[in-house]
C-alpha cells in the first residue's frame, strides 16, 4: 500500500523522487512496435508506461529508470534519457484518468 501512495504523491507532486539517483527512461518511438511488454514489466510501485493507443510512452516523473523494461523489451528501443523535459499538462490529464489519481 505504501508504494501506491508513494506513486500517488507522485503523480499529485508531478516530480521525481529525490532519492532516485538514475534518468528515466525513455521509448524510441520508431523503433517500437507497441506490443506492451514493458508495460507490463514496469513495477506497480513506479507504474511509468502508458500505451496511448498508437504509442508507448514512459513518463519521466514516475519512471525510476530500473532496467526491468529494458531488459524484456524485443526490438531494444528504451534507451536512458539524460535530458528529459517534464511530462506535459495533457499527458497528466490522460494519467488521471486512467488511473484516478489525481493529478
Amino acid at each position: 500500500m505504501q508504494a501506491n501512495t508513494a506513486r500517488a504523491d507522485r503523480i499529485a507532486q508531478r516530480s521525481r523522487s529525490e532519492n532516485w539517483k538514475k534518468p528515466p527512461r525513455r521509448i524510441e518511438s520508431s523503433e517500437c512496435i507497441t506490443c506492451d511488454t514493458c508495460l507490463r514489466n514496469c513495477p506497480p510501485e513506479f507504474g511509468a508506461i502508458f500505451d496511448r493507443g498508437l504509442d508507448v510512452v514512459i513518463i519521466p516523473e514516475l519512471c525510476s529508470g530500473c532496467p526491468k523494461c529494458v531488459l524484456v523489451c524485443p526490438v531494444d528501443c528504451i534507451y536512458v534519457d539524460e535530458e528529459w523535459t517534464p511530462t506535459g499538462d495533457q499527458m497528466w490529464s490522460h494519467i488521471e484518468l486512467t488511473t484516478g489519481d489525481p493529478a
